[in-house]
């Protein structure tokens, strides 16, 4: 049997609501293949994350070459990376296996304001990665954080923002606008030419751990399927507004959102 193939590079959340394991499965829901490279361990929970144990070179390496020499992959998605060295040694990767279909998720601070991108990294993300991305999924801190710290408090600046960036070298943008306040959560699409307003009804609940991963992993899932970018979007957009709206009350802080609400919720409607 054919089936399309997802990569994720990425940490690992032990808590099982992000990183590697929410890409997973998110992969398994939109019917693909998911492997996964592990960058670093955290040790993390709905409280918060408690310890980050960034995996070596020579570990992160191997990993790429075992997957993408023998399986391959038809769509790769990138989430924590941590450092400087961890970026340009996958950028190298990329470019080396001729990736396509990449996702950045540019994952810079957890739900609880811990750091998972070292400083200093996010000029690396910047020259090293930008480049190569099919599209990059920022939301407004870390779309603030790869333009030197500017404030975004508007859909119009939401709009500007998402042209400078797309100028930095990705094909695509989507700029999250879950941080804004509003009735609506509006994303932005941005293509080189176009803009595009994603909206939906904002979802009243603090139980959004992993909302970033889930619906970068979403976007990656469908271009490994041959959507086109729109299309992913619009699909992963509707996949992480199910996800949010049965999120799961577990743990003692920010729980996690619910992989399996989108597929259910279409299962009762046959």
């Amino acid at each position: 049997m054919a089936i399309a193939k997802a990569l994720t590079i990425a940490g690992s959340d032990c808590g099982g609501g992000a990183g590697i394991q929410a890409d997973l499965k998110t992969f398994q829901e939109r019917d693909v293949f998911g492997m996964s490279v592990i960058t670093a361990l955290t040790a993390q929970n709905t409280l918060g994350v408690h310890g980050v144990y960034p995996q070596s070179l020579e570990a992160i390496e191997a990993q790429i070459d075992a997957v993408l020499s023998d399986i391959g992959a038809d769509a790769i998605k990138t989430g924590m990376l941590f450092s400087t060295d961890i970026i340009r040694l996958v950028s190298r990767k990329l470019k080396q296996y001729d990736g396509k279909n990449i996702v950045i998720d540019p994952v810079m601070i957890a739900k609880g304001g811990a750091p998972l991108l070292q400083k200093e990294a996010t000029e690396a993300l910047i020259n090293e990665l930008l480049p190569l991305a099919t599209v990059i999924t920022p939301n407004l801190p870390e779309a603030s954080e790869i333009l030197g710290g500017i404030e975004i408090t508007t859909i119009k600046q939401m709009e500007e923002v998402a042209r400078e960036i797309q100028a930095l070298g990705p094909n695509y943008v989507v700029l999250k606008g879950g941080h804004l306040e509003g009735e609506d959560a509006i994303d932005v699409l941005y293509d080189g030419s176009e803009i595009l307003h994603l909206p939906t009804k904002r979802i009243e609940t603090s139980h959004t751990h992993g909302t970033g991963c889930t619906f970068a992993a979403a976007i990656t899932a469908e271009l490994a399927k041959g959507q086109k970018i729109t299309d992913a979007v619009q699909v992963a957009k509707a996949f992480i507004t199910e996800a949010i709206s049965d999120s799961l009350n577990i743990g003692g802080g920010i729980g996690p959102t619910n992989h399996s609400a989108y597929r259910m919720k279409r299962e009762k409607a046959i």
